[in-house]
């Protein structure tokens, strides 16, 4: 009368599911996004069938067997050149679906530089960047539930992480950022502290909560409601707040180029002014006098 997908799952067996859907991101079957949620999922699951949903669509059947020991990740070809996205007054923009095969470097000088690694396939535990921003912007959206590890310095500028990691001691993918900002911005943010993907956020989600459905006869058409107009209300506060960054950087952008111009027109006047008290020597006329001190 016991049903086997009632039973109880053990650590073993939801580490064992980590580690199948670890492999299926190298093998370019899920993004990051995909793998970062799924691996949550696994965590949170009570049961084998919950278990068998998160791998029911990747190869070699449900996955509640020990963990095997541990899996080091991939190592890297020695000598891979990494993979630059270079901004020079201008924006540089990386996102949709991409591969993820090497090292990232990315520099912003007095522009942007955005890398979205949501929807990109990883093929390592790991993703390195190195990020340099010199009067510029470098920002890197990861999805939630990574663990970020950011490094560097900022000078006259600001580095920082704004992700909503997974709780220590799970295996999930790691972020590795070495920051170098000179009046600039390096920033890491989350997947709930950026603008939306176009495919829907809760796809997972919906897709996980209708197979629980199926299986325990929930009526979740209300929590799906309420997911999409969670996404919304966070979707317009994230576009009021890239609106007033955008003006802030403009704003800087048109005060710098003003100090510039008043540079300018004054090494012009003292260069004019130079030029006409050599040709008054020359001319033999006598050079003007001093101007009166502002005070008798």
């Amino acid at each position: 009368m016991n049903d086997p997908g009632g039973m109880r799952a053990s650590d073993a067996e939801r580490e064992a599911v980590v580690e199948r859907l670890r492999e299926a991101s190298v093998d370019g079957r899920l993004t990051l996004s995909e793998l970062t949620e799924r691996t949550e999922a696994a965590y949170l699951a009570v049961t084998h069938a919950e278990l068998a949903q998160i791998t029911a669509d990747l190869p070699g059947g449900t996955a509640t067997a020990a963990a095997p020991g541990p899996h080091p990740a991939p190592a890297r070809p020695p000598g891979r050149a990494r993979r630059w996205y270079v901004a020079v007054m201008g924006d540089t923009k990386r996102r949709g679906k991409w591969r993820v095969d090497q090292e990232i470097g990315a520099v912003a000088v007095m522009g942007d530089v955005t890398i979205d690694l949501r929807e990109a396939e990883v093929r390592s535990n790991e993703i390195d960047i190195v990020a340099t921003a010199v009067m510029g912007d470098v920002k890197i959206i990861v999805p939630d539930g990574v663990d970020v590890d950011l490094s560097g310095m900022a000078i006259m500028g600001d580095k920082r992480a704004d992700v909503v990691e997974a709780p220590p001691g799970q295996q999930v993918p790691v972020v590795r950022v070495r920051a170098y900002a000179v009046m600039g911005d390096v920033k890491v943010i989350g997947d709930s502290r950026a603008k939306p993907i176009r495919r829907s956020l809760a796809a997972w989600t919906d897709w996980w909560l209708e197979r629980r459905g199926a299986m325990y006869g929930d009526h979740l058409g209300s929590l799906r409601g309420l997911g999409e107009e969670v996404h919304r209300a966070h979707d317009d506060a994230h576009r009021h707040h890239r609106e007033a960054l955008h003006d802030a950087h403009r704003y800087q952008r048109e005060a710098l180029d003003d100090a510039r111009r008043f540079q300018r027109e004054a090494m012009r006047q003292t260069r004019d002014a130079i030029r006409q008290v050599r040709r008054d020597v020359r001319r033999g006329d006598p050079p003007p006098p001093p101007p009166a001190p502002p005070y008798a």
